[in-house]
């Protein structure tokens, strides 16, 4: 067996402390110029790459000077036709305002919100919307909402839409969670 004995290079108290600072103070020199060494090779990376970015910008930048200057004068008309000044009027933009797709049976606020995400958010879009498309956004949401039989879901948003709630009532108390029995 052997046995490790630690006595300090120096007999002294104050010589051995000394040492040990010495020794300290060396293995931390060490470290810092590793340290050094390794970071100025990725900091030299850092300013090649930054480097190219700029000579990437000034290259565009030029690029987008010689387009247009390259560009010909657009003719603009003197006096334009009826028709073309009716097409270039900008189209009026109705604002589209979200119906409560939970009103459908089947639909809940989370499957409601997955709808609204891919863009459907009336009764007219559901009811333009195939069940298999539907069944798609719920089969990519994950198994939670793979479940959903959404085949009914159109036919009630189209009676939604339509504004006829009575016979949509009537059926949804037919339906079991958006299916037929």
């Amino acid at each position: 067996m052997i046995i490790l004995q630690v006595t300090p290079l120096s007999q002294n108290f104050w010589v051995a402390g000394l040492e040990a600072i010495a020794l300290l103070a060396l293995a931390a020199y060490i470290g810092w110029w590793l340290g050094q060494r390794t970071f100025a090779v990725k900091i030299e990376g850092l300013h090649a790459d930054i480097d190219a970015k700029r000579i990437a910008l000034d290259d565009c930048k030029k690029s987008k000077v010689l387009v247009k200057v390259a560009q010909p004068p657009v003719e603009v008309p003197v006096a334009p036709a009826p028709l073309a000044v009716a097409a270039l009027a900008p189209e009026p933009v109705v604002p589209v305002v979200p119906d409560d797709l939970k009103i459908v049976e089947g639909i809940g606020p989370k499957i409601e919100g997955l709808l609204n995400n891919e863009g459907i958010v009336t009764f007219a879009q559901l009811a333009a919307t195939a069940p298999e498309r539907i069944k798609e956004i719920l089969d990519a949401a994950g198994p939670r909402f793979q479940m959903h039989d959404p085949t009914t879901w159109p036919k009630q948003s189209a009676m939604a839409r339509d504004g006829k709630w009575d016979e949509l009532k009537a059926w949804q108390e037919e339906l079991n969670k958006g299916r037929l029995e």
